[in-house]
């Protein structure tokens, strides 16, 4: 994997109906979506020809099993095992053991203290992930954990995977917005959980070139939208939205 420790390399849809969800976020970010020559059940998301994420039914994988509708990312770590090893030995839960994929790689699934689910992953591939581009449109752009403890959370993320706390905005009682920095450059942020939130977990922010056009494409083809459209500081647009199945997820614009 060419990828560095701490890089997000992949996204994933966890849902009961992956024939819907191709359709839905085909129209509202633009991905194509195709089979999985490595994996059956599973859906490949693309944009502009790359591989940005995937769609597994809720139905195809015991790692899923009772999960409600979400988004998942995939963290990339050097040692898929050691980086289970630690995670499990400060506090976190490891819901799937290290486990190969031939001809995708190695993985394990997690929850962190507070209960937030991820991956980590090994790739077989030595091409490098752009599932998490910034500046693509159709790729993740930001990535937003909201969380019962922000200190805690920051501090098992900045042992296991490198992550750094950066600069931060003022939120009132929910406390500080903290940017988070990987290898120099900001790929998200954490944030406490306020009462009215839904459940702790990440939030991902995929690219569309218009934000306005993107919603009413949500709402059209039976999403919700929860927040937005609304200007964020630095002159981007967002929209947070559920899909028909109520998986989260955040739609990002050029301003």
């Amino acid at each position: 994997m060419a990828n560095r420790h701490g890089d997000f390399v992949w996204y994933e849809l966890i849902t009961p109906d992956a024939d819907t969800a191709a359709r839905f976020y085909g129209a509202v970010v633009g991905w194509t979506s195709r089979a999985a020559e490595a994996a059956a059940g599973y859906r490949i998301l693309s944009a502009q020809g790359a591989d940005v994420a995937g769609i597994l039914s809720s139905a195809e994988g015991a790692a899923c099993d009772g999960m409600r509708p979400t988004w998942l990312g995939y963290v990339g770590v050097d040692d898929v095992d050691a980086s289970a090893a630690a995670i499990a030995s400060t506090g976190g839960t490891i819901l799937v053991p290290p486990t190969d994929m031939p001809g995708v790689g190695r993985f394990a699934f997690f929850q962190d203290p507070q209960g937030v689910p991820c991956y980590l992953m090994r790739g077989a591939s030595d091409q490098a992930s752009a599932a998490f581009s910034p500046d693509r449109p159709g790729h993740c752009q930001w990535n937003e954990l909201t969380t019962h403890d922000q200190q805690a959370a920051l501090a098992i993320y900045r042992e296991r995977f490198g992550w750094q706390p950066g600069d931060a905005m003022d939120m009132g009682e929910r406390g500080d917005y903290r940017f988070v920095v990987q290898q120099g450059k900001v790929i998200g942020a954490v944030m406490n959980r306020a009462p009215e939130d839904p459940p702790a977990g990440w939030t991902f922010y995929f690219g569309v070139p218009d934000i306005e056009r993107a919603a009413r494409a949500v709402t059209e083809h039976g999403g919700t939208i929860c927040h937005g459209p609304v200007e964020v500081p630095g002159g981007s647009r967002i929209v947070v939205a559920s899909d028909p199945h109520g998986a989260g997820f955040g739609l990002v614009a050029p301003p």
